[in-house]
């Protein structure tokens, strides 16, 4: 399963991607939307791990390109804000699958990945 992590704290990202890759997924983290959009580019991706508040860029603008050039691809957004909490993340992000706070455990988020990802295939 193949993820992408955009964070703009490189430290929370780095901290999910090696929990991530202890349970076997191929993961890659950046911290920017250009840097984002130019992976999904290049790249297949299952599951985008999105940061809701990007410090470079924007988050729906990630999530648009990742629908627009890979479909199939789920969103899971990490945010530690309060926007969106009504859950209309849903009706402005079409990939969206689940909306977490930046805090979630790393376990936690590899169940949803996990679970996301099987929806997927």
């Amino acid at each position: 399963m193949k993820v992408l992590i955009v964070e703009s704290r490189p430290e929370l990202g780095a901290l999910w991607q090696r929990h991530l890759r202890r349970q076997g997924m191929d993961v890659a983290a950046v911290t920017t939307q250009e840097a984002a959009t130019a992976y999904i580019a290049d790249r297949t991706v299952d599951i985008v791990i999105l940061d809701l508040v990007l410090a470079n860029g924007s988050a729906l603008a990630v999530s648009d390109y990742a629908h627009y050039r890979q479909p199939n691809a789920r969103v899971i957004f990490v945010t530690n804000t309060s926007f969106f909490s009504d859950g209309s993340i849903f009706w402005h992000a079409a990939n969206a699958r689940a909306f977490l706070p930046s805090g979630t455990p790393p376990d936690d988020l590899a169940a949803m990945v996990e679970h996301y990802a099987a929806k997927g295939r």
